[in-house]
C-alpha cells in the first residue's frame, strides 16, 4: 500500500496568499518524482483547523518519499528565494502507511 506524508504548516491569516502563491509557482515539480502518487494543499476552513494548512503527499512506498527528500528537487522546492521571509510560524510532519483505500 501507499505511504502518506502530511506537513501541517501554521500560517497566519495575513500570509495565506503568500503561501498559496509559493506553492502555485512550483506546481508539478513533485509530480515528476519516481513513486509520486498525489499532492493536495489544504486551506483551513473552520475554527478547529485554526491557521494550519495541510500539505498532503502520497507515495508508492516510503523509500520513494525518502528518495525525493534526498534529491535535488526537494532542495530546490524548499530553498526559498532570496529576500523572501518564511510564511510559516511552525510546522509538524506526520507520516502514515495506508492500510485501507477507496476512491470513486
Amino acid at each position: 500500500m501507499s505511504y502518506v506524508v502530511i506537513n501541517a504548516i501554521e500560517v497566519p491569516r495575513e500570509r495565506r496568499a503568500d503561501l498559496e502563491e509559493r506553492f502555485a509557482k512550483r506546481a508539478g515539480d513533485v509530480a515528476k518524482s519516481e513513486g509520486f502518487e498525489a499532492f493536495q494543499l489544504l486551506r483551513p476552513d473552520n475554527d478547529e483547523a485554526g491557521d494550519r494548512y495541510l500539505v498532503y503527499t502520497r507515495w508508492a512506498t516510503k523509500s520513494a518519499f525518502e528518495a525525493w527528500m534526498a534529491g535535488s528537487a526537494f532542495g530546490r522546492g524548499h530553498a526559498g528565494s532570496s529576500g523572501q521571509r518564511p510564511v510559516a510560524t511552525a510546522n509538524q510532519v506526520w507520516a502514515y502507511e495506508v492500510v485501507q483505500h477507496e476512491e470513486s
